[in-house]
């Protein structure tokens, strides 16, 4: 038996947060789709729903909560079934996800680098003694603390316009942002420049984008399965099982990249410090098919090097 495909009169409701960003993923999903299954655009229906982090901006997210401030809402409408299927940075979902949901489409994953931002400095390595910079990234404020202790610090949340005001305010003189993110919104020159894996390894599934559905839900997996992109989906089973070995969160500076090397994957992780005295890394390489099993592994490995209390707040 066919499964009817959504109409303008019926419509397949896409959610998403409201934020440009996530608009245009939201965006690229709905085309994909189009593409896919040769419908108009009118057969879909962008849902925005306003999350906790969106809602919250004048606090750290460590005294908020963790990642599923920007995705508990949004699942809640899926689960109640006021969406259909719900469009997420797989950098922003916990690894754990409520039991009738499925989280199984992947789009091709974009840039991992992080982007340096600055009105005034080219490049990370530049930045003057003592110079502020702001990030709302545990990870990214680790590795800065690490590589750079003489640097202050200072609390940097928002969307990307927000965060580019705050610069030409000189709240601080740089900040960071993800390239996959510029690149998306088409705004890859607000990048002075890309920071390489090897100074700073990107969080865990940054650059890629899932979109999670019902369990029961036969048409959102049909179509889904359609625009899945299987190497991607392969990265993120590795990088995932990794951040889920370390009970990793928004309150844990983690960072993970897994890469195509042949037949097999590279997988690098590292945990840091919250203040980013200490830094402990590792990597494994194995077949594509035991991705899962070296995230794992490699998190067994760092967490046996750490000494009680690494991630504990000074």
């Amino acid at each position: 038996m066919s499964i009817p495909l959504p109409s303008p009169a019926a419509p397949l409701r896409i959610g998403t947060r409201g934020s440009p960003l996530a608009l245009a993923q939201a965006h690229e999903t709905r085309d994909r789709l189009c593409a896919a299954f040769d419908l108009p655009g009118t057969a879909f229906e962008i849902v925005v729903i306003k999350t906790t982090g969106d809602r919250v901006q004048d606090r750290p997210l460590k005294e908020i909560g963790g990642k599923g401030l920007f995705t508990k809402e949004i699942e809640e409408a899926l689960l109640s079934d006021g969406i259909d299927i719900a469009v997420h940075s797989m950098k922003d979902m916990p690894v754990a996800q409520p039991e009738s949901l499925v989280l199984d489409c992947f789009l091709p994953r974009e840039d991992v680098r992080d982007a340096f931002v600055s009105p005034t400095v080219a490049r990370l390595t530049d930045l003057p003694e003592g110079a502020t910079v702001g990030s709302s990234s545990l990870r990214r404020r680790a590795q800065l603390a690490h590589r750079r202790p003489d640097l202050k610090l200072v609390e940097f949340r928002g969307n990307v316009q927000t965060r580019m005001k705050k610069l030409e305010d000189g709240v601080a003189v740089a900040t960071f942002l993800a390239m996959a993110g510029l690149n998306r919104l088409g705004m890859a020159d607000v990048a002075r420049s890309a920071i390489a894996p090897e100074e700073m390894l990107p969080a865990v599934a940054q650059g890629a984008i899932g979109i999670e559905r019902r369990s029961t839900d036969s048409r959102a997996a049909r179509m889904l399965a359609a625009i899945h992109h299987d190497p991607t989906g392969q990265r993120l089973a590795a990088e995932r099982a990794f951040l889920a070995a370390l009970e990793g969160s928004c309150e844990t500076p983690i960072a993970g990249l897994a890469l195509f090397e042949g037949p097999d994957l590279w997988l690098r992780g590292e945990i840091l410090r919250p203040d980013g005295s200490e830094v402990i890394a590792g990597e494994r390489r194995g077949p594509v098919s035991e991705g899962a099993a070296l995230g794992v592994d490699l998190a067994r490995d760092l967490l046996t090097q750490a000494p009680l209390g690494f991630f504990d707040w000074r």
